[in-house]
Protein backbone atom coordinates (compact mmCIF):
# COMPACT_ATOMS: atom_id res chain seq x y z
CA UNK A 1 0.00 0.00 0.00
CA UNK A 2 1.46 3.16 -0.83
CA UNK A 3 0.91 5.99 1.22
CA UNK A 4 1.60 9.01 0.02
CA UNK A 5 3.48 11.78 2.72
CA UNK A 6 1.85 13.16 5.60
CA UNK A 7 0.10 16.85 5.50
CA UNK A 8 0.64 18.48 8.27
CA UNK A 9 -2.70 20.67 9.07
CA UNK A 10 -3.52 22.65 12.02
CA UNK A 11 -6.90 23.54 13.59
CA UNK A 12 -8.43 25.76 16.30
CA UNK A 13 -10.12 24.43 19.67
CA UNK A 14 -13.75 25.91 19.05
CA UNK A 15 -13.31 25.95 15.18
CA UNK A 16 -15.06 24.12 12.29
CA UNK A 17 -12.09 22.31 10.65
CA UNK A 18 -12.41 20.84 7.49
CA UNK A 19 -9.44 18.74 6.33
CA UNK A 20 -8.11 20.05 3.02
CA UNK A 21 -8.76 17.63 0.71
CA UNK A 22 -8.59 17.76 -3.12
CA UNK A 23 -9.88 14.99 -5.71
CA UNK A 24 -10.75 15.73 -8.72
CA UNK A 25 -12.22 12.35 -10.03
CA UNK A 26 -15.72 10.98 -8.75
CA UNK A 27 -14.63 8.45 -5.84
CA UNK A 28 -16.81 5.65 -4.45
CA UNK A 29 -16.50 4.44 -0.67
CA UNK A 30 -14.08 7.29 0.82
CA UNK A 31 -13.42 5.97 4.93
CA UNK A 32 -11.79 7.77 7.11
CA UNK A 33 -9.84 6.92 9.88
CA UNK A 34 -8.08 8.04 12.73
CA UNK A 35 -5.23 6.73 14.65
CA UNK A 36 -6.07 3.69 12.23
CA UNK A 37 -10.31 3.21 13.73
CA UNK A 38 -13.01 4.41 11.49
CA UNK A 39 -14.54 7.54 12.25
CA UNK A 40 -16.63 8.26 9.20
CA UNK A 41 -17.43 6.17 6.10
CA UNK A 42 -19.92 6.14 3.16
CA UNK A 43 -21.43 3.07 1.65
CA UNK A 44 -22.70 2.69 -1.54
CA UNK A 45 -26.50 3.93 -1.56
CA UNK A 46 -26.37 4.83 1.92
CA UNK A 47 -26.01 7.69 4.13
CA UNK A 48 -22.72 8.56 5.92
CA UNK A 49 -22.02 6.78 9.30
CA UNK A 50 -20.32 8.45 12.15
CA UNK A 51 -18.36 6.91 14.80
CA UNK A 52 -17.07 7.89 17.72
CA UNK A 53 -15.39 10.57 18.60
CA UNK A 54 -16.63 12.56 15.85
CA UNK A 55 -20.08 11.21 15.81
CA UNK A 56 -22.69 14.05 15.36
CA UNK A 57 -20.03 16.57 15.38
CA UNK A 58 -18.64 15.69 11.72
CA UNK A 59 -20.22 15.58 8.10
CA UNK A 60 -18.63 13.65 5.38
CA UNK A 61 -18.78 15.20 1.39
CA UNK A 62 -19.45 12.95 -1.38
CA UNK A 63 -15.96 14.40 -2.50
CA UNK A 64 -14.42 13.07 0.34
CA UNK A 65 -13.73 16.02 2.48
CA UNK A 66 -14.42 15.57 6.03
CA UNK A 67 -15.72 18.63 8.36
CA UNK A 68 -15.13 18.85 12.05
CA UNK A 69 -17.67 20.99 14.79
CA UNK A 70 -15.89 22.77 17.23
CA UNK A 71 -12.60 21.33 17.44
CA UNK A 72 -11.38 19.71 20.65
CA UNK A 73 -7.67 19.24 21.82
CA UNK A 74 -8.54 15.15 21.80
CA UNK A 75 -9.50 15.55 17.95
CA UNK A 76 -5.33 15.65 17.26
CA UNK A 77 -4.18 12.90 15.65
CA UNK A 78 -3.31 11.53 12.20
CA UNK A 79 -6.55 10.77 10.03
CA UNK A 80 -6.36 8.79 7.24
CA UNK A 81 -9.00 8.95 3.75
CA UNK A 82 -8.67 5.78 1.82
CA UNK A 83 -11.26 6.13 -1.42
CA UNK A 84 -11.78 3.82 -4.36
CA UNK A 85 -11.54 5.57 -7.83
CA UNK A 86 -12.61 2.65 -9.40
CA UNK A 87 -9.44 1.17 -10.24
CA UNK A 88 -7.53 0.84 -7.35
CA UNK A 89 -7.52 2.10 -3.57
CA UNK A 90 -6.18 5.83 -2.64
CA UNK A 91 -4.73 6.80 0.68
CA UNK A 92 -4.45 10.85 1.99
CA UNK A 93 -2.81 11.22 5.30
CA UNK A 94 -3.71 13.95 7.71
CA UNK A 95 -1.59 14.78 10.65
CA UNK A 96 -4.16 17.13 12.77
CA UNK A 97 -2.67 19.55 15.52
CA UNK A 98 -4.96 21.00 17.52
CA UNK A 99 -3.97 24.61 19.42
CA UNK A 100 -5.50 26.68 22.28
CA UNK A 101 -8.01 28.97 20.84
CA UNK A 102 -7.25 32.51 19.33
CA UNK A 103 -6.85 35.02 22.13
CA UNK A 104 -7.79 38.83 22.14
CA UNK A 105 -4.81 40.91 20.50
CA UNK A 106 -3.90 43.84 22.36
CA UNK A 107 -3.15 47.40 21.33
CA UNK A 108 -0.67 49.81 22.15
CA UNK A 109 0.12 53.08 20.64
CA UNK A 110 2.60 55.91 20.91
CA UNK A 111 3.26 59.35 19.72
CA UNK A 112 6.27 61.10 18.43
CA UNK A 113 6.34 64.49 16.77
CA UNK A 114 4.24 63.90 13.96
CA UNK A 115 2.97 60.49 14.02
CA UNK A 116 0.77 57.64 15.91
CA UNK A 117 2.22 54.45 15.92
CA UNK A 118 -0.24 51.17 16.76
CA UNK A 119 1.16 47.99 17.71
CA UNK A 120 -0.83 44.85 17.71
CA UNK A 121 0.65 41.61 19.84
CA UNK A 122 -1.01 38.78 20.53
CA UNK A 123 0.77 35.48 22.58
CA UNK A 124 -0.37 32.39 20.16
CA UNK A 125 1.80 29.11 19.00
CA UNK A 126 1.04 29.75 15.29
CA UNK A 127 2.12 32.25 13.11
CA UNK A 128 -0.66 35.01 13.28
CA UNK A 129 -1.13 37.67 10.29
CA UNK A 130 -1.99 40.92 11.31
CA UNK A 131 -4.13 43.88 9.87
CA UNK A 132 -5.73 46.83 10.86
CA UNK A 133 -8.72 48.58 9.85
CA UNK A 134 -9.77 52.38 10.73
CA UNK A 135 -12.96 53.54 10.72
CA UNK A 136 -12.34 56.63 8.06
CA UNK A 137 -10.75 54.52 5.98
CA UNK A 138 -12.05 51.86 3.62
CA UNK A 139 -8.88 49.50 2.78
CA UNK A 140 -7.07 47.75 5.84
CA UNK A 141 -3.19 47.67 6.25
CA UNK A 142 -1.80 44.11 6.39
CA UNK A 143 0.96 44.88 9.01
CA UNK A 144 1.34 44.23 12.92
CA UNK A 145 2.08 47.80 13.28
CA UNK A 146 0.55 50.99 12.02
CA UNK A 147 1.72 55.04 11.70
CA UNK A 148 -0.46 57.29 11.29
CA UNK A 149 0.52 61.39 10.67
CA UNK A 150 -1.20 63.23 13.65
CA UNK A 151 -3.26 65.17 11.73
CA UNK A 152 -5.20 62.30 10.03
CA UNK A 153 -6.03 61.49 13.50
CA UNK A 154 -9.45 62.29 13.91
CA UNK A 155 -11.29 62.35 17.37
CA UNK A 156 -13.64 60.29 16.26
CA UNK A 157 -11.18 57.82 14.38
CA UNK A 158 -11.10 54.03 15.93
CA UNK A 159 -8.63 51.74 14.94
CA UNK A 160 -9.45 47.61 14.85
CA UNK A 161 -6.21 45.32 15.02
CA UNK A 162 -7.54 42.08 12.98
CA UNK A 163 -5.61 38.87 14.10
CA UNK A 164 -6.51 35.34 11.46
CA UNK A 165 -5.07 31.73 11.75
CA UNK A 166 -6.46 29.43 10.04
CA UNK A 167 -10.21 29.74 9.59
CA UNK A 168 -10.64 32.04 12.83
CA UNK A 169 -10.23 35.54 13.58
CA UNK A 170 -10.18 37.83 16.50
CA UNK A 171 -10.06 41.71 17.01
CA UNK A 172 -9.58 44.10 19.59
CA UNK A 173 -10.68 48.15 18.82
CA UNK A 174 -8.83 51.45 20.29
CA UNK A 175 -10.41 55.04 20.27
CA UNK A 176 -7.08 57.03 18.44
CA UNK A 177 -8.15 59.64 21.05
CA UNK A 178 -7.21 57.92 24.20
CA UNK A 179 -3.25 57.54 22.56
CA UNK A 180 -3.25 61.10 22.10
CA UNK A 181 -0.64 62.95 24.88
Amino acid sequence: IAHIDCMYVVGIMGENFTFPVQIDQKIVEPVWKKNKDIVAEWEEQNKPTYFDPLRNRSVLMENGSLTIFNLEKDDAGTYTLQYWDSVKDHYLDFELDVLDSLPEPNINCSTTDDELVLNCTAHFQGSLSYAWKLSNKPHSYQNQELSIPLEHVGTTTKATCIITFSQTERSSEISLIQCLP
